[in-house]
């Protein structure tokens, strides 16, 4: 299970491992009062070279697993939310990728919600795509994910 929390990244890099991390008050999957440490994870962002270590939480009631994420990501991503939204706001308006991403990436998030939108809308979309993400975004559901 994905927690995600506001924290800066450059003060998790700078201080790795040793950054003071909050724990969760409870588990969100039995509320359990108190979730123990269960080690960090290496994940990777765009803008920055190096790997950064998010930490990990476990559940002693009923197991389960808490990763923390920084908000403003979608899960499985490594470009920020703002980023994926501009590039598929460019690529409508001025027909073009933005500079500095690769052109198959931002090819995949723009693709992924208009797949998203045929499956959930049909052929006819009461949004455009700037509408359609957003309303995907306030489901719950990552818009430029392949996963229907």
């Amino acid at each position: 299970m994905i927690i995600c929390i506001a924290v800066n990244l450059k003060e998790i890099l700078k201080k790795r491992k040793k950054y003071p991390w909050k724990p969760p008050g409870s588990c969100p999957s039995c509320n359990a009062d108190k979730v123990w440490g269960h080690g960090f994870v290496l994940a990777y962002f765009d803008g920055f070279i190096d790997g950064i270590w998010l930490k990990r939480y476990r559940c002693p009631i009923c197991g389960t697993v808490l990763r923390v994420r920084p908000k403003g990501f979608f899960s499985r991503f490594q470009s920020p939310i703002e980023t994926i939204l501009s590039s598929i706001i460019v690529k409508q308006s001025k027909n073009r990728w933005l500079d500095g991403i690769g052109r198959t990436r931002q090819l995949h998030w723009f693709k992924a919600l208009l797949r998203r939108m045929s499956a959930v809308f049909g052929h006819v979309c009461p949004y455009d795509l700037r509408g359609a993400f957003d309303y995907f975004v306030k489901a719950g559901i990552n818009p430029v994910s392949r996963s229907i």
